[in-house]
């Protein structure tokens, strides 16, 4: 079985095959297959393996539009595993398996053997002989990297600390690309929490694979961190701004990601005070943005979008969940049939 001990891309790429009855090369793409991978990073996503998912979960959405629930999955069994409180990412994970037929066996935290001090390694080791993939959150960065060193079956990252989301990223992707039709040369702000926030950590570096103008605003205590800013333009982004006015970009972008100012990662308090309320999305302030402008947030949110944005035409957050749910479809059916 193909194993990661650490994120790798899956790189799609073209080679020449020759026959004796042809002089001219035929050019062949090799299938795309994420078959038995983990997923732990955006790392491993390169734009064809984006533009497969993204078909995948076109092709899931009208089935299930037809017939409610697909048998892709009959049989097969995911361990829902969550360390941290989750409401989206944990029903979202649990509503794509029921829908492509599958079965889920929650695990929490409070209901685990956690609470006797057993440790992540031995908890895979254990639910790998129920499961046929596993879906871990837990709280520390680089969590799910060890749970998938550990277990013989897929690990599924669902946010590990303050480093990464992807499947939050894919989601996200696929929602402006949806609602836009297109992600290619796009203007997209990333908005709030840019040094905690996992979710931006993971979307950043793949809106730079589709040409993207990535604007990060941000109060000065929570920029992006430098080493994702260098993923970024290791995957072609060279059109990031960084500011803090967000006034000065609003105008011309095409989606607003806004997240939230985390307060369970701050060492005190006071230093969350300091930071929170920083930006507010109102009706008011969204008169400054462009009439097809989209509103994006991974929720949930606190104060920073004003209740009066929701009936917004523009504000899709309440689509982002349907959204997601499709993607984690076309994961999980591309991690668990060939």
């Amino acid at each position: 079985m193909l194993r990661f001990t650490r994120a790798q891309p899956f790189v799609s790429f073209q080679y020449r095959t020759f026959s004796s009855k042809v002089t001219k090369p035929k050019i062949k793409t090799p299938k795309i297959s994420l078959f038995n991978h983990d997923i732990l990073s955006q790392e491993q996503f390169d734009k064809p393996t984006l533009e497969h998912l993204f078909k995948v979960a076109d092709s899931l959405k009208k089935r299930i539009a037809k017939d409610g629930v697909v048998d892709d999955l009959r049989g097969k069994f995911l361990a829902n595993v969550f360390f941290e409180p989750s409401t989206r990412t944990a029903s979202s994970f649990q509503a794509a398996m029921n829908r492509l037929g599958g079965q889920v066996i929650p695990i929490t935290a409070a209901s685990s053997s956690v609470q006797k001090g057993e440790t992540l390694a031995d908890t895979v080791r254990v639910l790998q002989n129920y499961a046929d993939a596993i879906v871990l959150r837990h709280p520390v960065s680089g969590a799910a990297k060890e749970a998938a060193q550990w277990a013989d079956i897929p690990v599924l990252n669902a946010g590990d600390g303050s480093n990464e989301h992807p499947t939050q990223a894919l989601l996200d992707l696929y929602a402006i690309k949806s609602e836009i039709g297109k992600l290619e040369n796009l203007t997209v702000t990333l908005l709030g929490d840019l040094k905690f926030g996992r979710t931006v950590h993971s979307m950043a570096p793949l809106l730079a694979l589709f040409n993207i103008k990535i604007n990060l605003v941000s109060p000065a205590a929570l920029k992006m961190p430098e080493h994702v800013i260098e993923n970024i333009k290791a995957r072609g982004g060279n059109n990031i701004h960084e500011t803090e006015d967000l006034d000065s970009v609003i105008g011309d972008t095409d989606a607003l990601y806004v997240t939230r100012v985390q307060k369970e990662r701050f060492a005190s308090e006071e230093e969350y005070l300091k930071v929170k309320g920083s930006y507010v999305i109102n009706k008011e302030f969204l008169k400054k943005a462009k009439a097809n402008t989209l509103i994006l947030h991974p929720l949930p949110r606190v104060d920073e979008i004003s209740p009066d944005v929701d009936e917004d035409k523009r504000a899709i957050y309440f689509k982002e969940p349907h959204y997601g749910m499709l993607m984690r479809m076309a994961l999980l059916r591309s991690v668990l049939l060939k």
